[in-house]
């Protein structure tokens, strides 16, 4: 059984910082100034009439607190040492000092480190009354120890002004030194951050620290991808270098709640540290605009979906003083665009390696899997991808399962997914237009690694804008674009997670009825559905591979599917018999077609095809479009694709509106009828013919002819002049007629 009891990597304290002070001396005026100090950068600093409550064991609860910081600042003045408290807290921080786990800083405040060293001067004169004290000899060492450390020097001059260091300077230094120590040590101990510092790295040349100009930089990715993270890990490594910080946390989700007014009152109030009134959009504007370009400001505006939301809280450069920088976090990568942003970071990943460790961290509390849970940690590992957010929740639900319920979780997600992360992924989705979650949704389902082109012009055939539609999709972090070096040229990619979140959308509202989804792709569930008679109207787009099928079953089985409009069957049928077309239908709603190994000799008869656009059946039995050779005309047919067919004559009359034909190595064709002007055909490809003659009529916009390895033709007949390319394709070289 895997342990329920997650242990801690590194220990984490109660306080970031401890001090110790003679109160009488600094306690109205440099430990308070350093306390706001370390306060205002979210420093957890304990001091004594700060946190001490009424009632308490005062030595008790010192020692405890003491014990559960991480550092100490020990401010030493001219009577700290006459004081047995300060020096008990003293003895006590020392002790503590000897672990690795614990720092001390002294601070020299008006006093020299050798005075304390060797209680000297004012620190001798302090020490006087208690040096015949039993516990002299532990106190002295203890001052000698501590004076011996790394610290600070703050000395005032004989008129009793400041030297070098003004006190201000002094603290900010102080301060400075402490957040990049306890930033390094939230790398160490914060289990969000696996694989932080590298993405920190990557992005910090972005955020132009030092510079004179007002820095906007976008980190953009899908959801649970890690970006909140990501710019929570710099908020926090930079913070403290700036006069004034905010992080606004779910922008999106505050700003449809409780308005945008309210998220200007945070960014105000955070920066100047103080409670602000902001009575609507307009007067936040305005305070922000007089206000904050006296600061150098940190901003992070996490997880932004509207150019509204920017305009409101991050307007103009010259809202902040120079070397601001204002991070913003969104899915949406037009957002950014739009308001100007010229540094856009895309979030990475997780790794494979980096993935485990944060698995373990949440499922076991170490970095990687305890002894027996390899496998299983690498299966849960590959369904969640390199999403943390997916990876942190299942590692948190298995934590302390036994072996057997970690195979039910795993058999269980296969089915019914996490939903944790769908709901955030589908965040994305739930802000698209109508037109635009069909197509996520075809992609999701259908389209995935297709190539970019292929699918632009299925979506096209289908009715969609697909250019401007998948440059949304994109743009929103829902597809990704990738080269594929195979087929030469780019394909939509999706992450798998957001694949089956889009799958989920389609399935959820009838979970147990597959025939009443508007998208099929299983295979099993196809059959059962076509076998059974069980097609609806709901059903819009399927997808079929199989090996072996019954192809007058399946296409029986389509009449029910009175809106289906995109249609895609890629298999071989069970039997290599010639298949009559009787009781055989296309629903007359489908605007594309692509049946490989289409096994009848033609369309079926009873097909109107008034809204097909594309046909595609290569490697088809057919012979003729239409059976019995009847003249129906495809009056919306742009795209036909008959190659390795058995096509014996084609009368592009049929088709007045065709764009592409494409007939490779069509054996048996041996005529190609053009009874009327095929005005907008711009590609021919009959590569491989064995057509002797071809006239191509009136074809004014035809621009490309490829006849490779056409041998036989010995006749062509057409309107414009042409040129040939090394590859013996023609293209026109002019539209004037011969």
């Amino acid at each position: 059984m895997a342990s329920s009891s997650t242990s801690s990597i590194h220990k984490i304290f109660k306080y970031d910082v401890f001090l110790s002070f003679r109160g009488e001396d600094t306690r109205t005026n440099f430990v308070d100034h350093l306390y706001h100090a370390l306060k205002q950068k979210s420093i957890h600093t304990y001091k004594d009439d700060e946190e001490i409550k009424k009632g308490e064991n005062i030595s008790d609860e010192l020692i405890g607190s003491i014990e559960n910081s991480k550092f100490y600042i020990i401010v030493f003045s001219k009577r700290y040492a006459s004081s047995s408290w300060c020096l008990n807290e003293l003895v006590k921080i020392m002790e503590c000092q000897k672990s690795n786990e614990h720092t001390a800083y002294p601070v020299f405040y008006d006093v020299e480190p050798r005075e304390v060293r060797k209680q000297e001067g004012a620190v001798a004169d302090a020490f006087y009354d208690l040096q015949n004290k039993e516990a002299a000899g532990i106190w002295r060492e203890a001052l000698k120890e501590a004076a011996d450390l790394a610290g600070w020097e703050l000395k005032n001059t004989a008129d009793g002004s400041e030297s070098d260091w003004h006190e201000a300077k002094f603290i900010r230094k102080i301060v400075e030194v402490l957040s990049l120590e306890l930033r390094s040590i939230s790398f160490n101990i914060d289990e969000k951050l696996v694989g932080m510092e590298t993405r920190i790295e990557n992005l910090i040349p972005s955020l132009g620290i030092g510079c004179d100009d007002v820095r906007m930089i976008g980190i953009k990715g899908m959801g649970g991808g890690g970006k909140t993270t990501l710019a929570r890990a710099a908020f926090d490594h930079i913070s403290f270098q700036f006069e004034g910080t905010s992080f606004v946390e779910n922008v999106r989700e505050k700003a449809s709640f409780s308005g945008l007014n309210s998220l200007q009152k945070q960014v105000l109030s955070d920066v100047f540290n103080e409670d602000m009134r902001v009575s609507s959009v307009f007067d936040g504007k305005r305070m922000m605009k007089r206000r904050i370009p006296n600061r150098k400001v940190l901003v992070v505006l996490d997880d932004v979906d509207d150019i509204n939301q920017l305009e409101a809280l991050a307007g103009e450069p010259n809202w902040f003083k120079a070397g601001s920088v204002i991070i913003i976090t969104t899915r949406d990568e037009q957002v950014l665009v739009a308001h100007r942003v010229k540094f856009i970071h895309d979030v990475n990943l997780l790794s494979y390696e980096e993935a485990i460790c944060l698995f373990s961290r949440f499922a076991f509390g170490i970095d990687i899997p305890i002894q027996g849970y390899e496998e299983l940690s690498r299966q849960v590992v590959h369904y969640a991808a390199d999403l943390p957010l997916t990876i942190k929740v299942l590692g948190s639900f298995l934590c302390g399962k036994t072996d057997l319920e970690w195979i039910d979780a795993l058999e269980r997600l296969k089915t019914i997914p996490e939903t944790q992360t769908l709901k955030k992924l589908e965040l994305s989705y739930i802000s698209l237009e109508e037109d635009y979650k069909e197509m996520f949704l075809d992609v999701a389902c259908i389209m995935k690694d297709w190539l970019k082109d292929e699918a632009i012009k299925a979506l096209e055939y289908c009715g969609f804008h697909a250019r401007n539609g998948l440059k949304v999709l994109e743009q929103k972090s829902l597809i990704t674009i990738y080269k594929n070096f195979y087929y030469d040229g780019d394909c939509l990619g999706m992450h798998d997670r957001i694949v089956e979140m889009g799958r989920n959308i389609v399935r959820r509202g009838h979970l147990d009825e597959p025939h009443n989804h508007s998208r099929l792709w299983i295979k099993d569930e196809i059959e059962e559905i076509l076998a059974n008679d069980l097609g609806t109207k709901a059903t819009r787009c399927i997808r079929f591979h199989s090996v072996k099928f019954n192809p007058h079953i399946f296409i029986k089985g389509l009449r029910k599917m009175k809106e289906l409009r995109f249609l895609s069957v890629f298999g071989v049928s069970s039997s290599d018999l010639e298949f009559s077309m009787a009781g055989s239908d296309f629903p007359n709603a489908l605007r594309y077609v692509d049946w490989t190994y289409y096994p009848f000799s033609s369309l079926p008869t009873m097909f109107q095809a008034n809204n097909l656009v594309a046909l595609k059946m290569v490697r088809s039995r057919i012979v003729q479009l239409w059976e019995g050779g009847e003249s129906k005309v495809f009056n919306k047919l742009r795209f036909l694709d008959l190659s390795f067919s058995r096509l014996s004559t084609i009368d592009l009359g049929l088709t007045p509106n065709l764009e592409t034909l494409t007939l490779h190595y069509c054996d048996d064709l041996l005529e190609l009828h053009m009874t009327a002007g095929c005005l907008k055909l711009t590609s021919v490809d009959i590569e491989g013919s064995r057509l002797r003659t071809l006239d191509l009529g009136m074809t004014p916009n035809l621009g490309k002819l490829n006849l490779q390895e056409s041998c036989c033709l010995e006749e062509l007949h057409m309107a414009n002049k042409w040129k040939l390319d090394n590859t013996g394709t023609l293209h026109k070289s002019c539209v004037t007629s011969l």
